[in-house]
């Protein structure tokens, strides 16, 4: 259970127990993830619902808000950085981390965390109002599991925080979080359209950037989001 205390300390801003850890124990929290994304799920799939007692505008700003304030915003930082250093993208390899060490927030991460934020905002509304609260509680869970194949799959960018997770993650976690996500799916289908976003994204760094970082995994998680959101939206209406 240490592993999970260590991943609720890093991924969101939920009080816990305060624990001393090895870099080796910090980098095996890894493998929890897409627990915390579950923790994540049931406090916005709650607020969602008790917001829709007034309305599925309120339900989706309840659940927005606690998004963003039960994760400090952590993801939506990595999204604005691969954002900026897109706009780099087409200058050198130097350039480009550059861009991604710089603490400082651009034009191009200010539009895609606005954007983002829009986004999430218009489609909890749409599931809202269609009750998919199921939904709505497994999709952070499901975007979590990108960082635990996406560092299997890309290089690292730089030597930062996201190299040091290469090395804990086992084969076996990824089977057994992969059976839980097919597990998911039967309650919420839509979150059959996980493998092919965790994939286009891995594509799309690669080509773009040429590896990940930690901004990439923080981006990579609020893509996906966003993506089993639209997809979730697209069952409930048409399925």
């Amino acid at each position: 259970m240490k592993g999970l205390i260590v991943a609720i300390q890093f991924l969101t801003r939920l009080p816990t127990p305060r624990i001393a850890v090895s870099g080796a124990e910090f980098a095996a929290s890894m493998r929890w993830f897409p627990a915390v994304g579950l923790i994540v799920g049931a406090i916005v799939a709650a607020g969602c619902r008790a917001g829709a007692e007034i309305d599925p505008w309120t339900a989706a700003l309840a659940g927005l808000v606690l998004w963003v304030a039960v994760t400090g915003a952590l993801h939506l930082d990595g999204l604005g950085d691969i954002a900026d250093a897109c706009g780099a993208a087409h200058k050198d390899r130097d350039r480009v981390l550059a861009v991604l060490a710089d603490p400082h927030l651009g034009s191009f991460g200010a539009v895609a965390i606005g954007l983002q934020l829009l986004a999430k905002l218009l489609l909890l509304h749409a599931l809202a109002a269609s009750s998919a609260y199921a939904a709505i509680a497994l999709i952070p869970f499901a975007a979590r599991i990108g960082p635990l194949f996406w560092t299997r799959w890309l290089p690292d960018l730089h030597a930062g925080l996201a190299a040091r997770f290469r090395d804990a993650v086992r084969p076996i976690d990824l089977a057994i979080w992969t059976l839980a996500l097919l597990a998911a799916a039967w309650f919420s289908p839509s979150l059959l359209a996980t493998p092919l976003l965790l994939f286009g994204w891995a594509a799309w760094l690669w080509r773009k950037l040429g590896g990940i970082s930690g901004d990439g995994h923080g981006g990579g998680i609020e893509a996906t989001e966003t993506g089993l959101l639209l997809a979730a939206l697209l069952v409930a209406r048409f399925a």
